[in-house]
């Protein structure tokens, strides 16, 4: 297939994911105004329908390894592309982000993401973000869910290095949780930026989970080493290498 009719089909992709997130707002929207699992059940639907049509219009597998947890937890995963929220948020029962403070007036998307239980946080104000997120993350412990959070703190192409931020340590020693780290290779599919969607199988894999308790600094090297790896091996199984 041409580069060409890819990006053409890439196209027709992005506007019908995006259609159908207006689409599914409106008709889930009464059932969402009343009730967090009508809000759920709307991100969870919607999420299974890019899956599908990702396949068959562009040619995009996705995969999800490893055990999703169904208990409160802190999930701290790769984020290379909007893909891996979607395949994370989707295969977990109630999961909640925390998000940049802009997108609560994005359209859809900051109606339902109040309603699921996310944290929104100024990036902007980086000691004050960590501390209320503390607090709003705890407060949130009322609606029980998987809170993911991306360490790295924005989306990170392949190849490309970036530090682990302190929040994330900071939510684990506070929150008490244990904390499930997720690999990704969804960027070799599914840029950061940009229509175009590689056919191919992308992947997010749920790795065994770190016990709660653990000292910061072992915790975030742990954390990182972690993810780091897996996600490495999983771009190179997807014919992008990394480290090259």
């Amino acid at each position: 297939m041409s580069h060409a009719v890819q990006w053409v089909r890439s196209l027709i992709f992005v506007v019908n994911i995006y259609a159908m997130m207006g689409v599914m707002g409106i008709v889930f929207f009464p059932w969402a105004v009343i009730s967090r699992r009508g809000a759920l059940t709307a991100c969870h639907t919607w999420c299974r329908w890019v899956r599908w049509s990702a396949r068959w219009m562009v040619g995009l597998r996705t995969e999800v390894r490893g055990t999703p947890p169904a208990d409160e937890v802190l999930i701290a995963a790769k984020h290379q592309s909007f893909l891996d929220i979607i395949l994370i948020f989707g295969a977990v029962p109630a999961g909640k982000f925390i998000m940049k403070r802009e997108l609560m007036w994005a359209p859809v998307i900051g109606q339902y993401a109040l309603k699921i239980g996310c944290v929104p946080v100024d990036r902007g104000k980086r000691s004050q973000a960590i501390k209320k997120m503390v607090t709003d993350v705890a407060k949130g412990r009322q609606q029980p869910g998987q809170l993911i959070i991306y360490p790295q703190g924005t989306r990170i192409a392949p190849g490309v290095k970036a530090p682990y931020k302190v929040g994330t340590g900071v939510l684990y020693e506070e929150l008490g949780q244990d904390c499930v780290p997720v690999a990704a290779n969804v960027g070799v599919f599914w840029p950061r930026k940009g229509i175009m969607r590689k056919p191919g199988t992308a992947v997010v894999e749920f790795l065994p989970r770190i016990p709660a308790g653990r000292s910061r600094p072992e915790f975030m090297a742990q954390l990182e080493d972690e993810v780091e790896t897996a996600s490495v091996r999983l771009m190179k199984e997807a014919g992008f290498d990394p480290e090259g």
